[in-house]
């Protein structure tokens, strides 16, 4: 999307599935004279034209059992010399459409070929390839959606596990745009009192307390909740950097395997088998983790070996937490109080000792610990039977200082929107400085008046080119 510099109304298409094969595929039109377009290569061009629309059906069960129908057209789609596919129709009519605009959606036989020869008809007839994010933006540009909400529908197809999604969808459902509309109406009518108290000023003189600041109190509240909420989100949306390291034979295979659930690393009882790092993709408690399985720590005259043990300092030195895993049943070596202790002087990140073969320990041995880690940061587990990993998930979320922020309440999706809502927070508070320090009432309306234009920016309100241009740009082609 270059600069919006497509035409509103224009008849798009574009491709919403997999070009791979499946049971569906999904073709998305929309645009002045979308459904005319498609009949043209449909077999049933009047029944078409004529379908209805309008009674899409959302998640509420009565709406599915009082659909009036006629709104999905089954018949042949053609590029003028022979037929494609056998299709659906899905015909949604301006303004009951989640563009605003008329909309046709057919659905085909999935497989790239028949999905690709359908949108290539497409294209030979009236409609031009959709910019990425086209769709979602015409249902912006229409009032069908706000900036808030279009944003946290692409956070949730990137979402990587079900609270990230599950965050997000609060957003879609509208949490975070009904808790700025709310903020802003403490605002205004704030700012509507001041303006009465400037037309009719009953002490010309002073502005100390000439007006109540509570509800602007109560602003400054509601907008620091929101601005820290966002170090939470980022962590739920981009994941964090989890090394896992230790000596050489500790159980560091076998403890990825397991977080993962699946066999990537290989495991075996020759020290060294891990000369270089892996990396993947894992949940901890709901927190998206780049869980990296490391070369073990040990002196070694391999070269290979040797710079896999360099590579483990160097990530480790770059995490945002440090899982060192130990074999129980050896204890604590030197080699592993050195690394330790290196690494809470220097890496300044949150570190968990995992006590590791707790299957194979002697009651004696089962109080195995030490001082060098907090005690309540550390776990016992067994990588091979599972037990202890669902204890070690919840430590990782907890070190994230995930579970003293919000849970559930509205927060800010995008780093845009904790820009803009931190500036709206800032306006605030020196409104309430400057009434405070006896200044003129101007000072404070116009910082008011600031703060309004913050939030509207977050939900799209006021906002420029330039920022629709980088939000919708990022989305996929056909969403």
């Amino acid at each position: 999307m270059e600069n919006l510099s497509y035409t509103p109304e224009e008849p798009i298409a574009a491709i919403a599935t997999a070009l791979s094969p499946s049971a569906l595929g999904i073709i998305r039109t929309s645009g002045k004279g979308s459904i005319e377009n498609v009949a043209k290569i449909f077999s049933r061009p009047k029944a078409l034209t004529e379908a209805q629309g309008n009674t899409k059906i959302f998640s509420r069960p009565k709406a599915l059992t009082e659909a009036q129908g006629n709104t999905i057209v089954y018949g042949w789609i053609s590029d003028g010399k022979e037929k494609i596919d056998e299709v659906l129709v899905s015909v949604f009519r301006s303004p009951k459409s989640s563009t605003g605009e008329d909309m046709a959606e057919i659905t085909c036989h999935g497989g790239s070929v028949v999905v690709t020869a359908i949108f290539n008809a497409l294209l030979a007839n009236g409609f031009r390839q959709a910019e990425r994010g086209e769709f979602t933006f015409r249902g912006y540009i229409n009032g069908k959606t706000d900036l808030t909400k279009a944003e946290a529908i692409k956070e949730i197809i990137d979402s990587r596990t079900d609270t990230s999604r599950s965050r997000a969808a609060g957003r879609l459902a509208g949490s975070l745009f009904a808790e700025i509309d709310s903020v802003k109406k403490l605002i205004v009518d704030t700012l509507a009192a001041v303006e009465v108290e400037i037309e009719y000023p009953e002490d010309e003189e002073t502005i100390a307390d000439a007006y109540d600041t509570k509800d602007l109190e109560e602003a400054v509240k509601r907008l620091e909740t929101l601005v820290k909420s966002w170090k939470t989100e980022k962590l739920y949306q981009d994941g964090v950097r989890v090394v896992l390291c230790g000596k050489t034979n500790a159980g560091k295979s076998s403890l990825f395997n397991a977080l993962l659930k699946e066999e990537r690393a290989i495991v075996s009882d020759i020290e060294g088998t891990t000369r270089d790092w892996i990396e993947s993709w894992v949940s901890f408690d709901g927190v998206p983790a780049r869980l990296f399985d490391t070369a073990g720590l040990r002196e070694t005259d391999d070269v290979i070996e040797a710079r896999g043990v360099e590579m483990t300092r160097e990530l480790s030195s770059d995490a945002d937490i440090i899982l060192y895993l130990l074999d129980s049943s050896a204890g604590l070596t030197a080699e592993d109080e050195a690394f330790l202790l290196h690494a809470k002087e220097s890496y300044e990140v949150p570190l968990i000792l995992i006590w590791n073969k707790v299957d194979k320990l002697s009651s004696e041995q089962e109080k195995v610990k030490t001082d060098i880690v907090d005690e309540k940061s550390q776990v016992k587990i067994c990588a091979k039977t599972g037990l202890g990993i669902e204890e070690l998930s919840h430590l990782v979320k907890e070190k994230l200082s995930l579970l003293s922020t919000l849970d559930r309440g509205a927060a800010l999706g995008s780093e845009r929107q904790k820009n803009a809502v931190a500036q709206a927070l800032e306006s605030i508070s020196h409104a309430l400085e400057a009434t405070r320090a006896g200044y003129a009432l101007d000072a404070a309306v116009q910082d008011m008046e600031d703060a309004l234009d913050f939030l509207g920016e977050v939900t799209g309100e006021v906002t420029s080119e330039d920022v629709l241009d980088s939000i919708f740009s990022h989305f996929c082609v056909g969403k």
